[in-house]
């Protein structure tokens, strides 16, 4: 049995619009390392999501599990659970930035 993990309430990250656009070019080259089923947002899924961005900092994430209305709600609970900041969400790929811990 998997366990899950507890995601504590953390502060939201701001980006400047310069910050931004830095990161949406650094992002240009980068392949999705999450993908979003059918399953939806699961645990897992947050847990896979956390250990990507605890390693690479900036991240895409692929929604093509969520409808397409679903997508900012799917992207606003990734960024309120995980306290990372979305760069860019172009379609169904969202592309999010957390520093990494000290």
């Amino acid at each position: 049995m998997m366990s899950v993990r507890y995601y504590p309430r953390m502060p939201a990250i701001e980006l400047t619009s310069a910050q931004r656009k830095a990161l949406t070019i650094q992002a240009h080259r980068l392949s999705p390392v999450v993908l979003l089923g059918a399953a939806g947002l699961t645990p897992a899924v947050m847990q896979e999501i956390d250990r990507a961005l605890t390693a690479h900092e900036l991240v895409k994430v692929r929604l093509t599990g969520v409808l397409r209305e679903d997508r900012l709600t799917v992207a606003a609970r990734i960024t309120d659970t995980l306290s990372c900041a979305v760069v860019q969400r172009i379609g169904s790929v969202l592309v999010i930035y957390r520093p990494r811990p000290e």
